[in-house]
C-alpha cells in the first residue's frame, strides 16, 4: 500500500490478537483492511504466536502478533478505523477480557502521549505483557527508527513473565509487504 496523503506519515505500533473462528485468517483479513485503507501502510509484522489467555481464562487459546503501521491518521483517525476493522470482522464487547473474533491495540505512535478517555498512548499496559511484547520485539529489534521503543520493550522484556504460556504458530502471516521480521 501507498500512503496517498501529502502529510508525513508517522510509525505506528499495534497489537493483533483473536481467540474465535478462523483465527490466522482473520488476523490476516485484519492486516489486509489495515493495509487497504490510503493512509495506512502495514510496514512489517511480527511472527505469530500461540497464547493462553489472561484475565478471563475459561476460553480459547489465542493468536497474538504485532505490526507496525506507517500512517498519515492521527492517533484519535487511526483508532476510529481500527475499531471499525474490529467490529466489520464480528468483534462483540460482551466479558471484559473475553473471547473476540480480532482484538486491535494501538500500542504506540511515533512522538504522541495521550490520555482521553478512549486512548492513552503509549499504551498502559503494554510493558507488562509477554503476548505484546514477545511480538513486538520481532519488531523493533531490527528498526533503527525506534529505538526509544526498542529499549523500553528490551528492558522490560528482562522482567516480564508468562513467556512459558507462549508457543510460536507461524513466522509470517503477512504477504503483501516487503519487510518480514523473522523470515
Amino acid at each position: 500500500m501507498t500512503i496517498h496523503s501529502t502529510s508525513e506519515a508517522s510509525e505506528a505500533y499495534i497489537a493483533l490478537g483473536a481467540n474465535l473462528g478462523d483465527r490466522e485468517g482473520t488476523l490476516k483479513e485484519a492486516l489486509i483492511r489495515l493495509d487497504d485503507h490510503e493512509e495506512i501502510e502495514v510496514a512489517a509484522c511480527s511472527k505469530v504466536y500461540e497464547t493462553e489467555p489472561v484475565g478471563y481464562l475459561d476460553q480459547p487459546q489465542f493468536l497474538n502478533m504485532a505490526a507496525m503501521l506507517r500512517t498519515t491518521l492521527v492517533p484519535q483517525e487511526l483508532l476510529q478505523v481500527m475499531l471499525a476493522i474490529e467490529t466489520g470482522l464480528g468483534r462483540t464487547r460482551d466479558i471484559r477480557y473475553g473471547p473476540r473474533t480480532v482484538d486491535l491495540d494501538l500500542l504506540w505512535m511515533e512522538g504522541q502521549v495521550l490520555d482521553t478517555p478512549d486512548l492513552t498512548l503509549p499504551h498502559p499496559r503494554m510493558m507488562e505483557r509477554a503476548f505484546v511484547l514477545i511480538p513486538l520485539n520481532d519488531i523493533v529489534k531490527h528498526n533503527e527508527g525506534s529505538s526509544g521503543l526498542r529499549q523500553r520493550v528490551a528492558a522490560a522484556l528482562q522482567d516480564i513473565d508468562g513467556e512459558e504460556g507462549m508457543r510460536l504458530w507461524t513466522s509470517n502471516v503477512w504477504e503483501r509487504g516487503s519487510e518480514h521480521s523473522g523470515s
